[in-house]
Parts: C-alpha cells; structure tokens; sequence
C-alpha cells in the first residue's frame, strides 16, 4: 500500500468537498478581548474574533491572570505526574471542592478537557454498570457518542430533544437493568436547550441515572452560573453534572460532579484519569479564580444574553439567514460546505473578522453554518461592523437570504 498516496488522496477529497479545517494562526491579546493579531506569510492583522468558546472573555480577567501567576511561582510549571503518582497539587484539591459546591454535590472529579471527562466516566460507568443500557439524545456531542461506544455498552439513541421518544424506547427495556440517560443542556451548534426537567421525570420514573453535560452552559445560566439545571430549578435532581473550565471560565480542564461514591467509582476505576497527567497547578489556579469570580457576577450573564439578543435582532433586520437560538449562541446558514468556508475566508481577506466555518461533521450536510459568539466584551460598533461585513460577503457569494 502507498500510505503516503493514501493519506494525500482523503485530504485532497476533503478539500475539494470544502471540509478541510484551515486554523487560523491568532494571537490573543490580554486587555483588548475580542481583538487579536492574525499572522500569516509573515505578515501580521488586526481582527476581531466572532467565534471563540471564551463566553464570557474570563481568559483575559486580571484576577485570573493573577491567580495563575502566583500559582506558576509558587509551584513551578507542571503537575509532576498522574494524580496517583505525585500529580495531585492542594490547587486541584481546591478546585474540585470548589466544583463541588458549585453544582452542590458531594465530591467532584477533574479532568484535562472536557471531552476526557465524558470519555472516562461514560465508557467507565457503561462498561462497569452490568447490562448497562445508555440512552443517547441524537445529537450529542462526540466525546459523549465516543465514550458510550468505548463503554460497549447497549446504546438506545432518541431524538433529539424529545422526552417521548426517549420513554418510548426505556419503557420497552428490561425494567431491572442499569440505565443512564445521556444529553446536554445547552446544544452548542444550533443554540437549543434540553428541557431538562421532563427528561429528568422520566429517569426518574425508571430508575435510570442522569448524564447531564453542561459544557455551554456553566458560568453563563443560573444564579451562581452552575448552568441550565440550576436556572430551571432542578440541579439537584440530576446523577451526574458534566462541564468544562475552558469556555464560561476561560482556562481549560473538564470535570464532572455527583455523589462522593459515584465520583470515587470514577476516580478508581476511570482509564482516562488513572492514566493522564494531571493539569498544571497554575492552570488550576486560574480555573479556582474565574470560578470564585464568575458565581457572584451577574451582570455577566445578564450582558451576554443581552449581547446575544441584540446581535440576532440585528442580523434579522439585515435579512441575514439567522437560525432559531434561545442562547447565547448565533448561528447564521450558509447550507454549502465550500460556500461557508469562502464566507469565512472573505470575513477575514476583507473585513478582518474571524468566523470559522462550520461543515460537516460536526453539523448535518447542508446545514453548514457561521457560528457566531458575542460575549460581553462585543460592542454595538463591532456588531454594527460585522453586520456590514456579512452584507457583503452574501451579496458576493450571492448566498441565500432569509426567507
């Protein structure tokens, strides 16, 4: 076999169908949040970034920045190992009590991202929980799908957001087996959120554990931003509470949150924490102090859903293609995966501003999109600029408006 020819031909593939990832080679600047320096061909722009999972712009927070500051001084750069071998620093002591207390669970467990939090305890608790049936929303996202299918557990997958369907499918099981229903709150590509407290009535009703990933909602919902669960009243009904420090809290790690027993299950028994190195103290640090921060700042969350609305108002009155969204997330159709990818290309080439495009796989064919993220920090002018930008970009490309 010639891997070489094998490996060239799938991407020129990929190219040609508009789905290869180009990253754009930013530079974040502290202090000046969304601006950053583009570089490329040795030559360096301003733009404004439209796209980033920093929600809340807790990345260029001072008391952040310090607290990882005085974190890297005191303990030195990384964590010294796994958190069995020598890789447990007071830092992630702190922060996993101060997880805790935010979803007010009983322990909490931490993780280097997000995606290795879902991938651990679900393919941990779907292997170990004998006969294990999962209950998967369809479009979960791919740590979670990933992690069922490592747990080789049996998989039920009901429709999206549909509590009907998913009692459909758990009322034909066996009433004896261990189930755990799997889903989000906040779904981060179309903006919807779960109606969480119908789907927890039904694992309830069947004695099936709940699986919540909370990832685009913590820091942003709730009175002390533990999320959708917390807002809608509901929080403490839910098995097992899932998130990320790396977008509302602006550093990174993921982590999950439950009962001190099902937390030490995990902590015994889960590959994918026995057998990574544990984040850097400093990293820690900074998550401990965006935490701290964000629990007592509601003027926050009122601003980014203000930022939000205000955007999507804008993009409406300009006839752009503006998806429905009751979040903080603004998606805007293009529905042509070489379409979205020159829109995105002309933002930046024209107007820099950055958008990345979002194409196939990670949303449907023909659903491609420019996911948009205002934060606190996007003003009218910038939103009035984009708006513009984004006239003129569909005019170019002579892109469908909306209907």
């Amino acid at each position: 076999m010639d891997y070489q020819q094998f490996f060239s031909d799938n991407l020129a593939s990929m190219k040609k169908a508009g789905n290869y990832r180009v990253f754009a080679n930013l530079e974040r600047e502290a202090g000046a949040y969304p601006k950053a320096k583009f570089r490329e061909g040795g030559q360096e722009s301003p733009v404004t970034v439209w796209c980033s999972n920093d929600y809340l712009g807790q990345g260029q927070n001072p008391e952040v920045i310090a607290a990882m500051h005085e974190a890297l001084d005191a303990c030195g750069a990384g964590a010294g190992g796994t958190r069995n071998i020598s890789g447990t620093n007071h830092y992630h002591v702190l922060l996993e009590q101060e997880l805790a207390a935010l979803h007010q669970r009983e322990a909490a467990l931490l993780f280097t991202s997000g995606y290795v939090a879902n991938m651990t305890a679900l393919s941990t608790l779907g292997m170990r929980l004998p006969g294990c049936l999962i209950y998967s929303d369809a479009w979960n996202h791919n740590s979670m799908i990933e992690g069922i299918r490592h747990s080789r557990a049996e998989k039920r997958v009901f429709k999206h957001n549909d509590p009907a369907d998913l009692e459909r499918l758990i009322s034909a099981d066996d009433p004896d087996a261990p189930k755990i229903v799997v889903f989000e709150s906040v779904y981060s590509m179309d903006g919807d959120i779960a109606p969480i407290g119908e789907i927890l009535d039904i694992c309830e009703r069947y004695n099936a554990l709940s699986y919540l990933d909370e990832v685009h909602a913590v820091g942003m919902y709730g009175p002390t931003g533990a999320g959708v669960a917390e807002r809608d009243g509901v929080m403490d009904r839910v098995s097992v509470m899932q998130g990320t420090l790396a977008k509302g809290f602006g550093v990174v790690g993921g982590y999950i949150a439950a009962s001190a027993d099902l937390i030490d299950y995990v902590r015994s028994f889960g590959n994918g924490f026995i057998f990574t190195t544990s984040m850097p103290p400093a990293v820690a640090a900074g998550a401990l102090a965006s935490i701290r921060y964000v629990k007592g700042a509601q003027h926050l969350r009122d601003q980014h859903q203000e930022r939000a609305r205000t955007l999507m108002g804008k993009l409406e009155a300009a006839g752009l293609p503006v998806m429905p969204s009751v979040s903080h997330i603004v998606p805007v159709l293009v529905g042509d995966a070489t379409m979205c990818k020159q829109a995105s290309d002309m933002l930046m080439d024209r107007h820099n501003i950055y958008v990345q495009p979002i194409n196939y796989p990670t949303v449907p064919l023909g659903t491609e999109r420019l996911r948009i993220t205002p934060s606190p920090l996007h003003t009218d002018e910038m939103m009035d600029v984009l708006v513009a930008a984004l006239t003129d970009v569909w005019s170019g490309l002579s892109l469908k408006w909306a209907a």
